[in-house]
C-alpha cells in the first residue's frame, strides 16, 4: 500500500520544493544566543523569539540544574494521577501574580493550552468570535469545539462589533485574539475590544505568547499595556519565549475557568506533566523580571534601530515599534534566497511563506533581542542592503 502512498508524497514534496515553500530545519551546534554556530559556521541570530536573551542566562541555566537534583527529569504522569509537584503550583501561582488573575494551569505547551479552552468552555449554543490572523493553535482550538465560530477582520473594531451584534442569542461569547500577532508585530487594541466585551457582555481571551515578559511598564503583556488587565478573562501564554524560551504553555484566567479546565480540558488530563526542571527555571525567570527594566529598554534601543535603519535603506517593514519585524519580499523563492544569502553573510534569518502567511506576502521574520548589541544591529542591516544588491544582480 505504502508504495502508491510514497509516489504522491514526493510529488506533494517536489511541488512544495518547487514552489519556493520547503522549509529546511537548520542544525544549531551551541545554546540559543544572539549568536550561534551553525554547520558554516557562528552567525547572528535574528530569527529566535528570545526576546529579553534569557534562554542562555547563567541563573536560568543554574536553577534548571539545582531542579534536576531536587525535583527530578520528569513525572512520568498526568498532573491528576501523581504528576503534580510543589513546584508546579509555585509556578502558577507565581504566574496568577504577575498577569493579575486569580488563577492559573500549566499545559506543555501553549499550542495545547489553545486547544483545551473552547471545547470545554464553550457548546454548541455559544459563540466564539475570533480575530481573522490569529494563531493556528486557536484556530485549531475552536475547530475542537462545537461553539458558533465567527470571524472578524484583522484589528476591525467595527467588523468586530458587527459580529457581536449577530450572535446576541448565544448563550455565551467568547472574543479571542492574539496580543501581539506573530507573521506581522502588530498589537490588537484590547481595550477596544474590552469596551466592545462590556456592551455586549462576552468575556475576553488574549493569546499573549508575543508579549508576556517585555511589552508593559513591567512586563506582563498586553493587557498591561493598554490598562485592562483586570477586564481580560483569559490570557494563554507560552514559557518558551521571552520566559525562558523552552517549552510550556499556561492559561492564567478566573478561578471558576481554571478549576473547570482541571477537569475537563483534554490536552491538560492526557498529556504528561511539565517538566518540573522547566518549572523551577521558569520561576528563576519571573525572579529576573522584577528587575528586566534594562533589558527591556535595550530590547526596545535594538528594535527602534533596526527599524529606521532598515526603512531608511528602502526595505518595507511592517509598521509598529514591536521586537517582530517583518522584512517584506513578496515572492516565496525570493524571500528563501534573499535567507540564504544573509546566512552566507553570518546572519541566520529564516523566510516565512504560504502557508504560514497569505500567498504572494513572504517575508523575512526579523526578531529583534535584548542580547544583541547595537553592532550586531547594524552588521544585520548591512547584510540586508549587501544580499539585496547581490539579488539584483
Amino acid at each position: 500500500m505504502f508504495t502508491s502512498v510514497r509516489e504522491d508524497l514526493r510529488t506533494t514534496l517536489d511541488e512544495i520544493r518547487t514552489a519556493g515553500l520547503y522549509k529546511p530545519e537548520r542544525v544549531i551546534a551551541t545554546p540559543q544566543n544572539a549568536s550561534v554556530s551553525v554547520p558554516s559556521g557562528d552567525v547572528l541570530n535574528f530569527c529566535a523569539n528570545n526576546y529579553l536573551g534569557l534562554a542562555d542566562h547563567p541563573d536560568v541555566v543554574a536553577a534548571a540544574k539545582d531542579a534536576l537534583d531536587r525535583w527530578g527529569y520528569g513525572m512520568a504522569s498526568v498532573r491528576f494521577i501523581c504528576g503534580t509537584q510543589e513546584i508546579h503550583k509555585e509556578l502558577e501561582q507565581r504566574l496568577s501574580a504577575f498577569l493579575g488573575q486569580e488563577d492559573t494551569i500549566l499545559y506543555s505547551s501553549c499550542f495545547d493550552a489553545n486547544g483545551g479552552v473552547f471545547e470545554t468552555l464553550l457548546g454548541p449554543e455559544d459563540a466564539v468570535i475570533s480575530d481573522a490572523l490569529n494563531h493556528a493553535s486557536i484556530i485549531d482550538g475552536i475547530r475542537l469545539s462545537k461553539a458558533r465560530r465567527h470571524r472578524y477582520a484583522n484589528r476591525d473594531l467595527a467588523d468586530l462589533e458587527q459580529q457581536l451584534k449577530d450572535t446576541q442569542d448565544a448563550r455565551r461569547r467568547l472574543i479571542v485574539t492574539d496580543g501581539v500577532f506573530s507573521m506581522d508585530g502588530y498589537v490588537a487594541p484590547l481595550a477596544e475590544i474590552c469596551d466592545l466585551a462590556d456592551q455586549y457582555d462576552a468575556m475576553v481571551m488574549v493569546d499573549d505568547s508575543h508579549a508576556v515578559g517585555f511589552v508593559g511598564p513591567g512586563g506582563r503583556g498586553t493587557p498591561e499595556l493598554h490598562g485592562v488587565m483586570d477586564r481580560v478573562d483569559i490570557i494563554t501564554g507560552t514559557l518558551g519565549k521571552a520566559l525562558g524560551g523552552a517549552s510550556g504553555g499556561y492559561v492564567a484566567a478566573r478561578a471558576e475557568i481554571v478549576e473547570l479546565l482541571r477537569q475537563r480540558s483534554r490536552p491538560y488530563l492526557f498529556s504528561n506533566s511539565l517538566a518540573p526542571v522547566i518549572a523551577a527555571a521558569s520561576i528563576k525567570v519571573l525572579d529576573l523580571l522584577e528587575s528586566a527594566g534594562e533589558l527591556r529598554e535595550r530590547l526596545t534601543a535594538n528594535t527602534k534601530l533596526f527599524r529606521t535603519k532598515m526603512t531608511e535603506a528602502g526595505f518595507e517593514i511592517l509598521p509598529g515599534d514591536h521586537a517582530i519585524a517583518p522584512v517584506m519580499i513578496g515572492d516565496a523563492a525570493e524571500a528563501s534566497r534573499m535567507a540564504e544569502l544573509l546566512l552566507e553573510r553570518g546572519v541566520y534569518v529564516i523566510g516565512f511563506s504560504y502557508p504560514v502567511v497569505p500567498m504572494g506576502a513572504a517575508r523575512i521574520r526579523v526578531q529583534l533581542s535584548a542580547a544583541h548589541s547595537t553592532a550586531d544591529v547594524e552588521r544585520a542591516v548591512a547584510a540586508f542592503i549587501d544580499a539585496r544588491a547581490t539579488m539584483a544582480g
